[in-house]
């Protein structure tokens, strides 16, 4: 059973909560990544933050008890092309070097710093955060999603013995355009899931 994802807009504290885009609340000694060497200005690329999953909020509907049943996930990726940059350089279809994207589990939520990623003039470089809600879906639906299998079945040949730990759809709401009718996918082995091992998750990009 996958767990569908719905976003919505809100005005409260979504501190420590699970959340899409905004600014993450990562654990004290960690930074974000960030992409390549500093550039001249001593500036660092750093990717672009997609969303945070405090597991409690999942726990109800993780049926198969997949998931750590506490602690953060956090979901990063060179998303910039893809939500508009055109002059940002954009990863192709297919397996993203490990370089593009960062997947960071944390076994607890507290002791979280705010990571404030903003423009020279000090307004957000993020899009709104918006709050997460869950549902239990089926195991290759489309849509936004956590665990089942990837909703295009090349990613699933592709990425044998796989499955799909997040997979992101395309949204005109947030000008995140995936080429033509696309999906992302952080898959991850039945073996590191079940060891609660995020180190080594892999991000597939499918197109039709």
């Amino acid at each position: 059973m996958a767990i569908g994802i719905k976003t919505y807009q809100t005005d409260e504290n979504l501190f420590g909560k699970s959340h899409w885009w905004g600014f993450p609340d990562l654990p004290e000694g960690i930074d974000l990544p960030c992409r390549g060497e500093k550039d001249d200005e001593g500036l660092e690329d750093t990717l672009t933050f997609i969303c945070q999953l405090n597991l409690s909020d999942i726990k109800p509907y993780d049926a198969d008890n997949l998931l750590p049943s506490q602690g953060m996930l956090y979901f990063f990726a060179d998303l910039d092309y893809l939500l508009g940059d055109t002059d940002a350089e954009c990863e192709g279809l297919g397996f993203w070097p490990a370089d593009a994207y960062n997947v960071i589990y944390a076994s607890t939520d507290t002791n979280l710093c705010t990571h404030r990623i903003c423009w020279a003039d000090g307004s957000a470089a993020t899009l709104p955060n918006e709050g997460i809600g869950f549902e239990q879906t089926t195991e290759k639906a489309d849509g936004h999603k956590l665990l089942g299998m990837p909703f295009f079945d090349e990613v699933t040949w592709e990425a044998e013995g796989m499955l799909s730990l997040l997979q992101i759809d395309e949204d005109e709401r947030w000008g995140l355009r995936l080429f033509d009718m696309g999906n992302l996918n952080f898959l991850i082995t039945h073996e590191a899931l079940a060891a609660g091992d995020f180190t080594n998750v892999k991000l597939y990009f499918h197109s039709l």
